[in-house]
């Protein structure tokens, strides 16, 4: 599975990256919005792993770039905010799969990827 990392904490990114490539998946990351759409734009992503807020700016519209170049694509939100814990941002974002808290064990993270990747 094709899965991009869209994170301005680097260390952070890291250990989703390392984790996720243990598993087999082919990861790439992007430390910014504009990185994050310059990957988006040169290949497409099965699972697009993205903070809410990249660069301290909203990533709502890398989640609809991301559909726009890859419909099939699905993103899991990763926050350190309870700001969309009321479910919103499914109604925001078609593409949505999962809102997870930024500390979510890397663990976690790759079972929900690799359950969202099933499908795409």
């Amino acid at each position: 599975m094709k899965v991009l990392i869209v994170e301005s904490g680097a260390e952070i990114a890291e250990v989703w990256r390392r984790h996720l490539s243990r598993a087999g998946h082919d990861v790439r990351v992007a430390h910014s919005a504009d990185a994050g759409v310059a990957r988006l734009t040169a290949e497409p992503f099965g699972i697009v792993i993205l903070n809410v807020l990249v660069d301290g700016e909203s990533a709502l519209s890398i989640a609809d770039y991301a559909r726009f170049r890859n419909p099939d694509s699905r993103v899991i939100f990763v926050s350190e905010s309870s700001f969309f814990s009321d479910g919103s941002i499914f109604g925001l974002v078609p593409n949505a799969r999962a809102m997870v808290p930024a500390h979510t064990p890397p663990e976690d993270l790759t079972a929900l990827v690799e359950h969202y990747g099933q499908a795409s």
